[in-house]
């Protein structure tokens, strides 16, 4: 309950700093080196979970660069940061518009810093500008006392503004101007060549892309298709992120190479900090997710692969190992970017642990209230596992039936002879049947005219079945001879034969359709009338 609160109270905090940041950099009036940059790195320390009262440090800069670091509780740390920067960019702009400047800085026993601009042939002396006290905290933050880090800090201010009036000297400038022309020039050249592999790849993509008459393949060949494509796409990505990082990374750089555009790079790296490692946890979540698929894939071309004696198993396998792989990715998709959620919330500096303890809590939540899930998560899961149907089959359940088109662990999708799909919670699977599993049978029906001679109707009928079943067409989708089993009943049409033949999966509605074609052309030359249902009315008359 604590941590809630604490959570809440952060929270709050964080969206306060960010509204109060945005109004000083919008409202705010310019000064002299944008004074308002000091604030972007107070206000994003925010983002970091930090107790109340706790030591933080922030930058000065000078030219976009940082200088130094000082160090005060969270508190004290904003005003002073901002005080003492607004009077080193007026030291700054004094120093620099001197043509040949005299600086003294000096430190005080108690660590107060002060400088002293002045001309090499002015006579008379300057006032001294104090800029600021250097704080235990100061010293403590790299274990020195007072008076090192006093004298460590007049160095390096010193050094910095030297450094401001040489880099705005010409020769400076022109040799940092070649060497922007040059990184330009690079880039421009590095772009080219990534657009060519760019162009490649993408054509490649193209030509392996598994929704394109991927249907009409073998699923092995489909497995390694998906492989590929799932490998091309990964490179193609990766081609992408090259080219940005090349353009933002050279941009930033060129920027940084003069101190009138240094702080800008500094601002655009501010502002995109967090943005980009979101950016960069997506982008491998996203590839991560392509290169499982790809495993599994393999994987399964893999298992596939393995020779088998039995083809009709073989054949059964590949729609069991084709159901699985999409499952399989699935769940991995919803596993790699829950974890890229919590990995960029962690990153972003939100306390992920609430979080987690908040979905345990709601998971219990759900699973009491939600029990049909689970029922339909358990079903599915033995509905794979022992292999009762898959993508593929077509199944009959209670009063639908129709071709699998998906499964998954919750739901089965069937779509049925009229174009329909129907979706079909898995807890309510509860007796299925598989009209394609290993093998299909043909269950045809034929009547015969009472007046015609039964033995030669019968001899006929089995004459088309051997026929066709040693047809080069039809063979292989004939597993054994068929069956002509005689007279199974007699009816309004006559006398009713049943036929059996086994067939390959699926393929009972191709042979049943093709021997009733043979078998009516047949009877139709020998003058047998394939009877319609009649009735007899009898009249006695006393």
């Amino acid at each position: 309950m604590a941590k809630s609160q604490m959570f809440k109270k952060r929270s709050l905090t964080v969206v306060i700093s960010v509204i109060i940041f945005f109004f000083t950099v919008t409202i705010a009036p310019v000064k002299a080196q944008y004074p308002f940059i000091q604030y972007i790195l107070v206000y994003s320390r925010m983002l970091r979970q930090i107790q109340d009262n706790s030591l933080d440090s922030a930058c000065i800069r000078l030219d976009g660069r940082c200088l130094f670091k000082l160090a005060a509780t969270e508190l004290e740390l904003s005003p002073r940061i901002r005080e003492i920067q607004t009077r080193l960019n007026e030291i700054k702009d004094l120093y620099l518009q001197k043509e040949d400047p005299n600086l003294n800085i000096r430190h005080t026993k108690e660590g107060v810093i002060y400088i002293k601009i002045t001309d090499k042939q002015q006579t008379e002396d300057a006032n001294e500008e104090r800029l600021f006290n250097v704080t235990n905290d100061d010293a403590r933050l790299y274990k020195v006392n007072i008076q090192t880090r006093a004298e460590q800090l007049v160095n390096k201010l010193e050094d910095g503004l030297q450094r401001a009036k040489q880099e705005r000297q010409k020769p400076f400038l022109i040799r940092q101007g070649i060497i922007a022309i040059v990184i330009i020039t690079s880039m421009l050249l590095s772009t080219l060549y990534i657009l060519r592999l760019l162009a490649r790849s993408h054509q490649q993509k193209q030509e392996l892309d598994p929704s394109i008459d991927s249907d009409l393949l073998p699923i092995s060949n489909q497995l390694s298709q998906r492989q590929q494509w799932n490998i091309k796409e990964v490179q193609y990505r990766l081609l992408q992120w090259v080219q940005v990082v090349i353009w933002l990374g050279g941009i930033l750089f060129i920027l940084g190479l003069f101190p009138y555009t240094r702080i800008f790079q500094f601002l655009i790296i501010a502002a995109i900090r967090i943005p980009i490692r979101i950016i960069i946890v997506g982008l491998i979540t996203y590839l991560l997710v392509r290169l499982t698929y790809a495993f599994i894939a393999k994987s399964s071309s893999a298992f596939l692969r393995t020779n088998l004696l039995n083809r009709r198993i073989n054949q059964r396998r590949e729609l069991r190992v084709a159901t699985i792989a999409r499952i399989a990715r699935g769940i991995v998709t919803i596993v790699w970017i829950s974890i890229g959620v919590l990995v960029a919330l962690s990153l972003s500096g939100i306390d992920v642990t609430p979080l987690l303890a908040g979905a345990g809590i709601l998971g219990l939540a759900i699973s009491f209230a939600s029990q049909n899930l689970i029922k339909d998560t358990i079903n599915g899961f033995f509905i794979i596992l022992e292999d009762q149907y898959a993508v593929g089959d077509i199944i009959k359940v209670g009063d639908v039936d129709g071709l699998v088109e998906n499964i998954n662990l919750r739901i089965t999708q069937l779509r049925d002879a009229g174009g329909r799909l129907i979706t079909i919670p898995n807890s309510e699977v509860r007796i299925v049947a598989n009209l394609s599993s290993q093998w299909s049978r043909a269950d045809l029906s034929i009547p015969i005219p009472y007046q015609a001679d039964i033995d030669k109707a019968l001899q006929l009928i089995h004459q088309v079945a051997e026929e066709m079943s040693k047809d080069a067409d039809w063979r292989d989708k004939i597993l054994e001879s068929p069956q002509v089993l005689g007279i199974d009943n007699f009816s309004d049409r006559g006398a009713v034969v049943r036929v059996w033949i086994k067939t390959e999966p699926l393929k009972q509605w191709d042979v049943g359709r093709e021997f009733r074609r043979r078998l009516k052309v047949t009877f139709d030359r020998v003058g047998i009338i394939i009877p319609p249902p009649q009735q007899q009315v009898w009249f006695n008359r006393e």
